[in-house]
């Protein structure tokens, strides 16, 4: 499970210096400040395009649903299921401690959640790295 979960950390970083680039460095500081960072919205123009919020045009020409889902999975929303998935990898982590130091009550726990990351790993399945024997 450790090299799942090393694995499955790494991919998550992969997708944050994607997210990252698109973003730029001023916009990653103020995210990283707590500040909303600008989302993808669809062109104020009528047109097939995407633009930011803070009006920068993105895509200039994209067919409506191809626009329609990456205005869904824009780079602020990455951010947001990059921390939710931080988070999920550090919970299992502590419930691990638990279990390392003998906390009878955590080793139904760290099972399920177990099966959990390596639910959320199947979304990598594609990438360099996965290994079959990690399949839930």
């Amino acid at each position: 499970m450790d090299d799942l979960v090393k694995w499955l950390g790494e991919q998550v970083d992969d997708d944050f210096e994607a997210a990252r680039l698109v973003l730029g460095i001023n916009l990653m500081v103020a995210y990283q400040r707590g500040k909303p960072v600008p989302r993808w919205v669809p062109s104020p123009e009528g047109d097939a395009g995407i633009w930011d919020t803070d009006g920068t045009p993105r895509v200039r020409f994209v067919w409506a649903k191809e626009r329609d889902h990456i205005v869904r999975h824009d780079p602020a929303r990455v951010l947001r299921e990059i921390e939710a998935k931080r988070e999920a990898l550090a919970h299992f982590e502590r419930i691990r401690q638990h279990t390392r130091q003998g906390d009878e009550a955590y080793v139904l726990a760290e099972g399920a959640v177990s099966k959990q990351i390596q639910i959320m790993a199947t979304a990598y399945a594609d990438r360099p790295g996965y290994r079959e024997e990690w399949r839930p």
